[in-house]
């Protein structure tokens, strides 16, 4: 272990006792739950990153979804042609690649993965696997049954995770409550995450597999931060047991299909809304924020970026060095990590990409590592996204969820950072999951 795991060893607890500070109730915070979620990511980062045959594993998820991604990109290559080809790629035809467009190489995979969810939830696969995940957690953190099944859908699912416990949520304390949103905001579904493999791999050539290992890995990093910052002082009513997932499932297979293809339209519609919005607003902030700097810089004679990226990457500095980053490539990735919470992670991954491509970025572990640390939902935009999407399932409780989304919104970026911080432990370099 050479200094920067060590630094990142470090970042573990300094994360746990920052998300401590700001708890709402320091005196009942569940040490058995911080315990055993991080016993469950540190047991299941080393199966993963330093096992032999775990890392036989982690190649073989990287390939196969990349080999599913080619199977997603038939069905665009026929509607858009050329447009739909990756960087670098010629087609059977002969025509090549105009370069990487977000629209019509990414967001069509979306299409295609949530037809793909769709028919393991009618074969009740991916309904196996969330109750099983979600015994783990119940037994091992114990927590309630109805956050332990959020938790686990969330690593496959996003907002519609709710819907899994949908019975549940008229009777969730608010710690409960905080879990879902925590959950839905540190972790990615996936079916978007397709856009990021498409976004970063000609950077990152096992890029599939550490993203889905981040999700796995932030699963039991949201549950503990969640309970740190806001612990239980509740009787929940699952208290230890184990639930059953709420699951509409379709007549048959072809509606099963029609129904995940246009949920895929539906997610599309959504993103490109948000994007467009969003990055709208931050361009306008910014112009009024570089207007006042100007002055400020011309005043106490700085040369300060005035920009919502540059003063986020001033406040996030030290929290990307905790994550056992270089300091000197923690000036770009702080800014990079720190821009996620207002403009999202699909341009917060789309700027990282291109910083490795210029070479502005020395270390390919710190950029592996940054990859963890944005691989989650955990934004403004989607904060609003997931407290309206539960306040639609029970309105009654859409004061509550008001009042703890920002709290919930800082306990996912800290366990997306936990999550960077047990990655940078057991990463070295020269490791082949850095794909060198």
């Amino acid at each position: 272990m050479n200094r920067y795991n060590f630094i990142s060893f470090l970042g573990i607890i300094i994360l746990i006792a920052l998300a401590f500070l700001f708890s709402t109730n320091r005196r009942k915070v569940n040490w058995h739950v911080v315990v055993w979620g991080l016993g469950l990511q540190v047991v299941f980062a080393w199966f993963l990153f330093v096992f032999p045959a775990g890392v036989r594993f982690f190649l073989w998820i990287n390939d196969a979804v990349v080999s599913v991604m080619d199977s997603a990109l038939a069905g665009a290559r026929v509607v858009f042609g050329p447009l739909a080809l990756p960087p670098g790629m010629t087609a059977e035809t002969g025509e090549r690649s105009v370069g990487f467009i977000l629209a019509f190489q990414a967001f069509p995979s979306i299409i295609f993965f949530s037809a793909l969810m769709s028919i393991l939830y009618y074969y009740n696969i991916m309904t196996r696997l969330i109750k099983a995940f979600a015994h783990v957690f119940t037994k091992l953190m114990r927590v309630s049954g109805a956050e332990s099944l959020c938790a686990a859908s969330n690593i496959f699912v996003g907002v519609e995770s709710a819907l899994t416990i949908k019975p549940f949520l008229k009777d969730m304390t608010r710690s409960e409550l905080c879990v879902v949103l925590t959950t839905g905001m540190a972790t990615v579904s996936s079916n978007v995450l397709a856009v990021y493999v498409f976004s970063l791999q000609q950077t990152f050539p096992h890029i599939a597999g550490h993203l889905i290992s981040a999700s796995f890995l932030s699963a039991p990093a949201a549950l503990l931060m969640s309970k740190i910052l806001l612990p239980e002082t509740e009787s929940p009513k699952t208290l230890g047991e184990h639930v059953e997932p709420h699951v509409e499932r379709e007549n048959n297979l072809f509606e099963a299909v029609i129904n995940g293809a246009n949920t895929g339209v539906r997610l599309i519609v959504g993103i490109v809304a948000l994007l467009i919005a969003v990055l709208g607003l931050v361009a306008l902030l910014d112009q009024g924020v570089g207007f006042l700097g100007k002055y400020v810089n011309a005043l106490f004679h700085l040369n300060f970026d005035w920009s919502l990226k540059g003063i986020l990457g001033v406040l996030f500095y030290p929290l990307t060095v905790i994550l056992g980053i270089p300091p000197g490539d923690a000036v770009i990735l702080s800014k990079i990590i720190g821009e996620r919470m207002v403009v999202t992670e699909v341009t917060a991954y789309q700027d990282l990409a291109t910083a490795v491509a210029q070479g502005r970025i020395t270390d390919m572990r710190a950029a592996v590592i940054t990859t963890y640390a944005l691989c989650g939902f955990a934004h403004v935009a989607s904060m609003a996204i997931f407290i309206g999407g539960v306040s639609a399932i029970v309105p009654e409780k859409t004061r509550v969820l008001a009042q703890i989304g920002f709290r919930a919104l800082i306990a996912a970026t800290l366990a997306c950072l936990l999550t960077a911080c047990l990655a940078g432990v057991f990463f070295v370099q020269g490791s082949v999951l850095l794909g060198k």
